[in-house]
């Protein structure tokens, strides 16, 4: 198959168009040394990044989801984990029913979780409760983790599972040395998705946050409603920053060619 036909060469044109330029927008937006961007370019500066350090709501904002994503994917990694190996492993009855629960909110608009989690925390009475936000954004952002860890299971090679048990090993012992060392990349890598999902997590958010559990994102939304300057992009393109860097460290430790793709390595 040819890499430098047409096609290839309208898809690279595609990405750069849609992909590409609104992040180089988004950058020079942010390094502007003007209210608003001219062009030609006037010049560049960091009083827009300045901004965002200096403002007590965006840091606030920032912390809160920063506390919230470690929180929901770690707690998402909890229950993907134990629903992989017996999803991936294991037939029993109902279990193309538990598969479809755990992957639903997949399918599930955002603003109808929104609205469904407002009005159960409404009745239960534990609205603007920190611990019950994240458990709606591990409700959200757990399909993300149960995917990753169900392909590194079907992938893993029992045989060396199979010889440990031969030697005498338990249970626990082959999960700990044999198991778990074999689906970690997959299991990083869909803890990381469900911290980048959570972090950026919108819609749903607008419903259930209070004035002291405000996300950045919403904090951006509700900031952009009532102005438009650069310190928006100035955020935006630290986010940007953020992902990238943690997407790097990811690469350097497993390999986003074995977390994504299963690549053997």
């Amino acid at each position: 198959m040819r890499r430098n036909g047409p096609i290839a060469l309208l898809f690279h044109a595609l990405v750069v168009t849609f992909v590409l330029a609104p992040l180089v927008l988004v950058c020079l937006v942010a390094f502007t040394a003007q209210d608003t961007l001219s062009l030609p370019f006037a010049g560049a500066s960091l009083r827009w990044f300045k901004a965002v350090f200096e403002h007590p709501d965006f840091l606030q904002s920032f912390y809160n989801s920063l506390q919230l994503a470690l929180l929901s994917a770690t707690l998402s990694v909890c229950i993907a984990l134990p629903a992989g190996l017996a999803l991936g492993r294991y037939r029993f009855p109902g279990r193309d029913a538990l598969n479809g629960l755990f992957l639903s909110p997949l399918i599930i608009p955002s603003l109808v979780l929104g609205v469904a989690f407002m009005r159960m925390f409404s009745v239960m009475g534990i609205t603007g409760s920190f611990f019950w936000l994240a458990i709606a954004h591990t409700v959200v952002i757990t399909p993300y983790v149960l995917r990753m860890v169900l392909a590194a299971v079907m992938g893993i090679d029992r045989s060396s599972e199979q010889a440990a048990q031969s030697l005498g090993a338990g249970p626990w012992t082959v999960f700990r040395r044999i198991t778990l060392p074999a689906i970690l990349p997959g299991l990083s890598g869909g803890w990381m998705l469900a911290f980048i999902n959570s972090f950026d997590e919108l819609t749903m958010s607008i419903f259930v946050t209070t004035p002291a559990t405000v996300t950045l994102p919403v904090r951006m939304y509700m900031y952009a409603t009532e102005s438009i300057d650069p310190m928006m992009a100035s955020v935006s393109a630290l986010m940007i920053l953020i992902t990238g860097g943690a997407m790097l460290i990811l690469d350097r430790l497993y390999g986003l060619d074995r977390i994504l793709i299963g690549e053997r390595v």
